[in-house]
């Protein structure tokens, strides 16, 4: 029968002899959960004697039963959490060099603090998909009808510098395969040669060859967004491509991918057991990789 958790009490739980575990309903639908309240974590924490925190993609929310609640009960990371930090912490502060980032996604502005954080540690950073379409526009290559984000070149020119300064090397595409639009067959193309309707939605064979020279010069990669519009079996082979390249790797390489996209790109080529680490979460990995301390890793300290 369901029960408020304030009705509940840890007697009452598992009162039937039979019951060997309890599940509370999704605790979000109570407005103290994200508001961080106190009672309503000292509650949660009434109802057992340990507390296990074994979600490494909730930490970095500052929500009642993720961080307040160790306040009032013995509290430990599980086996999942572990291997995540021990994994980020890899590539981010016990790096074996040289190291490079593929990063893709569609806004530079909202991976601007992660490449940030990265380059100072990092060797080289190869940005594709959508995101590369913008240095493109600003080192004056035709990108056509492609998605970019504009008032942005002040963030571009801040990535460049900031790379020089600690001797990063950053990439993008040398040559591309567009479509006129998502559903279409793929073409490849230099620079010169696209057309005002046309769409960026893949990486060329030059910029494939290019990367996977970067791939065998590297001890570590880390690996976020896809290459391009995988979504689209023509557009997919940038990615394809790549996860396999590095997969093949084994030993010789530590490789860790994060990011739902990145990581549907794999688990599609059953490849996913040939990387080092496979990240299960989202918000909270980048927010990892920005240097950022996650709550629920902060209270767990």
């Amino acid at each position: 029968m369901k029960k408020n958790i304030f009705n509940l009490n840890k007697e009452e739980i598992f009162k039937n002899s039979n019951d060997e575990l309890v599940i509370l309903e999704n605790i979000r639908f109570y407005p103290e959960e994200e508001a961080n309240d106190d009672k309503f974590s000292k509650k949660l924490a009434s109802l057992g004697e340990i507390y296990v925190n074994d979600a490494f993609s909730c930490s970095h929310r500052d929500h009642a039963s993720v961080s307040k609640i160790t306040k009032y009960i013995p509290s430990y990371s599980g086996i999942q959490i572990n291997a995540e930090v021990n994994a980020l912490n890899k590539i981010t502060s016990e790096i074996k060099k040289p190291v490079t980032c593929i990063i893709g996604g569609s806004k530079i502005s909202s991976k601007i603090n992660i490449i940030k954080n990265l380059i100072p540690k990092f060797n080289s950073i190869i940005i594709v998909g959508a995101m590369a379409n913008n240095i493109l526009k600003y080192k004056g290559l035709k990108i056509g009808n492609s998605v970019y984000e504009k008032n942005i070149d002040y963030l571009i020119q801040e990535i460049f510098t900031y790379a020089e300064k600690n001797k990063c090397k950053i990439y993008f595409p040398k040559d591309v395969k567009i479509g006129k639009k998502l559903n279409d067959k793929s073409f490849e193309k230099d620079f010169k040669d696209i057309e005002d309707d046309d769409m960026i939605l893949d990486v060329g064979s030059k910029t494939l060859v290019e990367i996977k020279k970067i791939i065998d010069d590297s001890s570590t990669i880390l690996w976020n967004g896809p290459l391009g519009y995988f979504e689209n079996e023509n557009f997919s082979l940038g990615s394809s491509e790549i996860a396999k390249y590095i997969a093949n790797r084994g030993d010789k390489i530590f490789s860790v991918v994060g990011g739902g996209d990145t990581v549907a790109v794999i688990n599609s080529l059953n490849v996913k057991n040939k990387f080092n680490f496979v990240s299960t979460a989202g918000g909270a990995f980048l927010e990892y990789l920005e240097g950022k301390v996650l709550p629920g890793i902060k209270a767990l300290n």
